[in-house]
């Protein structure tokens, strides 16, 4: 495990030292939502890779739709519009790259729930009935637009619940969904580099469809989390199959990609948003007709990317750059 993985993890460790309550208490109304008992004790699944292994790892923070009722009966929305943040079928479009050699490691738990793609401390006290005794960080754009980690809107701005939030709630999500999250990437990147002296972590999401915008964005956080060479030749290759791509415009990269990236230390790591507008009926959230074509595309992307023994799969050119 390298340092920067190991200061991660224990960033992660969840107490509540002004209350007393211990991070792992289960909310009081647990008992009533057999579901969220279910989702809090199978978060996040790991799709392990099948024959040879390589060193990717492909995440899907924000395709998890399991909805517990007791979430729904929190909010103001109705279904379709409580899914609109939701990166739906991204974990489908590239399930293939387990047959590839790449784990691939899905949120069940929906992203309007907790959003892993968030610093833990990216916190909105306001949005709770009570002080609820967690690290709070600097009020950021993103929580102050209302995408913190835990969330207050949905996509468009639509406000997600029709009253506060029971202080137990923010404990409660972070320790039961969004850490085993991350505890389960940042081991697999742990893996990755005790078996190949480096790991590539490739993270999935979607983006709405906006008038002349490209098919796909890579994010690297404007080249600070992953080697040069490898978006360019992923960028190289997702043209090649047919996609227009942008770099870091629109997104750039969020919480994961910023995180573990950390080429100097060989873990590299990136974002690629997918157009919904190749594969998805936003209307409905369902598969539209270009989904098997887009996901056939994604998997030759995929394999491009796995199979190339580019500079960026060399432990000894990251200590180099050291």
């Amino acid at each position: 495990m390298t340092a920067d993985t190991a200061a991660f993890q224990s960033s992660l460790a969840l107490t509540d030292d002004r209350s007393g309550v211990a991070a792992g208490t289960m909310r009081p109304n647990a008992t009533e939502d057999p579901g969220i008992s279910a989702l809090a004790a199978e978060p996040v699944l790991v799709h392990s890779p099948i024959g040879v292994r390589v060193p990717f790892i492909f995440a899907s923070p924000h395709s998890g739709r399991f909805y517990p009722e007791s979430f729904t009966r929190l909010s103001r929305l109705d279904p379709i519009s409580l899914r609109r943040s939701e990166d739906a079928f991204v974990d489908e479009l590239f399930e293939s790259v387990t047959e590839l050699g790449a784990p691939l490691i899905t949120a069940r738990f929906p992203r309007a729930f907790v959003d892993p793609n968030r610093s833990p401390h990216e916190l909105d006290p306001a949005m709770f009935d009570s002080p609820f005794g967690l690290p709070v960080g600097p009020r950021s754009p993103r929580v102050a637009a209302g995408l913190g980690v835990i969330p207050r809107v949905v996509r468009d701005g639509l406000e997600i619940y029709a009253a506060r939030l029971p202080a137990a709630e923010a404990a409660f999500r972070l320790e039961h969904f969004y850490r085993p999250y991350h505890a389960a990437l940042a081991g697999l990147v742990t893996n990755a580099q005790a078996e190949f002296g480096v790991a590539i972590v490739v993270d999935c999401h979607s983006m709405p469809p906006p008038a002349k915008a490209n098919d796909i964005v890579l994010g690297d956080c404007y080249g600070e989390a992953a080697a040069i060479e490898l978006i360019s030749y992923a960028q190289k290759s997702l043209i090649q199959i047919g996609f227009s791509v942008a770099r870091n415009t629109p997104y750039a990269g969020g919480y994961t990609t910023s995180v573990y990236g950390k080429p100097a230390a060989g873990v590299h790591a990136f974002q690629i948003e997918v157009s919904r507008g190749l594969y998805l009926d936003e209307a409905r959230m369902e598969k539209s007709a270009g989904f098997a074509s887009c996901k056939e595309r994604l998997r030759r992307f995929a394999a491009r990317l796995v199979t190339q023994a580019g500079p960026w799969r060399s432990p000894l050119r990251a200590t180099a750059a050291v």
